[in-house]
């Protein structure tokens, strides 16, 4: 051990039981910076929590995000964040989602996990197919498969504004840096249109057509002031630098907004706020009401690191998410259970019937396949 055993096992008590300040997380990540720190953090967190436990599961990836979480740099760590990441594994054992073994049930067709696929669409309407393992390269663009990234072009200023798009299809994640340093995490079944080049002094516009984007945008301090503005269908908003999180799926009642750190303002046709980090706008898409109230962050951009994050979420919602992410249909033809509440964080990367398997846990159902569409039922 590179310190004394005793301290760090009061670092790590007091960042598990939320005690910790953000002096001792910023010198447990330093800590755990050195591999034997690191493996001794993951061996006291399993006795920690399983010293009383028969119950057998992969603990370490949720150790893992942890301590990823944890190194980040002190200006990205967010305490709430990191201690419900935690909290995680403790409730993951209370109702034994670990425990799951995958079932014989029969799909015809195979059903995969979502990843890295995108369509990018040149302003000359070219399109280009991206996904892990196939490269793609021009004078300014710059892409691995995995995510996409724009570099400046040198005597542009004389050019009209030339536009791309990205869409990302249902199955799919996708990660763009644009040529003015912004970076944007585009969700499932998505679409972000862009210009190809930003100027100094002039607006940053970009269009969210449709989907579900966290977008961190580049400082006006770094562009001579220039602002960045997103629209959507139903709305517009302006920032100068900050992290959001903007949902407007085309099948969904209303468009979500939240703010994770920063400052923006969310305007539609009739109304217009300024809201603050921990914040959500709602804009309904039938009578433009705008709403605002405090979330839970953590809930709202768990997608971003590979996540599902229900807090209190009927089933037909949270069936929404899941049919997007794994490119399948799911009927839930009874109505009452498509009302019931579900609690719980479940990993992007399992399989569609390993997800459902941990939903069955803490919920009375059962499910069936015909061809590509999940179907379910009250259990009998």
């Amino acid at each position: 051990m590179n310190m004394n055993s005793k301290n760090i096992e009061e670092l790590i008590i007091r960042f598990v039981e939320c005690k910790a300040t953000l002096e001792e997380q910023v010198e447990l990540r330093d800590l755990l910076k050195i591999e034997e720190n690191r493996i001794y953090f993951e061996e006291y967190v399993e006795l920690h929590y399983l010293l009383n436990s028969k119950i057998n599961f992969n603990y370490k990836k949720s150790l893992k995000e942890i301590t990823r979480k944890i190194q980040l740099s002190p200006k990205k760590i967010y305490t709430h964040n990191l201690f419900k990441y935690a909290a995680a594994i403790i409730i993951l054992i209370t109702v034994g989602y670990f425990t799951i073994k995958t079932p014989a049930v029969k799909i015809e067709e195979p059903i995969v996990v979502g990843t890295d696929k995108a369509i990018l669409t040149l302003e000359d309407g070219t399109t280009v197919a991206l996904e892990k393992g196939k490269n793609y390269k021009s004078k300014i663009i710059n892409s691995n498969g995995e995510k996409i990234t724009y570099t400046s072009e040198t005597n542009t200023f004389s050019k009209e504004v030339a536009y791309n798009y990205l869409t990302v299809p249902r199955g799919g994640q996708f990660f763009i840096e644009l040529e003015d340093g912004t970076k944007v995490w585009l969700n499932s079944e998505s679409k972000l249109k862009y210009p190809v080049n930003f100027y100094d002094n002039q607006t940053r516009k970009v269009e969210l057509v449709y989907g579900e984007a966290y977008f961190d945008v580049s400082p006006s301090t770094n562009h001579k002031g220039s602002s960045f503005i997103v629209n959507t269908e139903m709305q517009n908003v302006t920032v100068l630098g900050t992290e959001f999180n903007i949902k407007a799926y085309k099948d969904e009642l209303e468009t979500q907004t939240t703010l994770i750190e920063g400052s923006i303002v969310v305007a539609n046709a009739i109304n217009g706020r300024i809201i603050k980090p921990g914040q959500q706008s709602k804009i309904s898409t039938t009578n433009n009401k705008f709403e605002v109230s405090e979330v839970d962050v953590d809930d709202v951009i768990a997608w971003r690191d590979g996540m599902f994050s229900f807090t209190n979420k009927p089933l037909d919602e949270i069936m929404v998410v899941l049919s997007r992410w794994y490119n399948v249909d799911i009927t839930i033809p009874d109505a009452e259970i498509q009302k019931i509440k579900f609690n719980g964080m479940l990993s992007k990367k399992k399989s569609l019937i390993n997800v459902i398997e941990e939903v069955k846990t803490a919920i009375d159902i059962e499910y069936s396949f015909n061809n590509r569409n999940l179907i379910i039922k009250k259990r009998k």
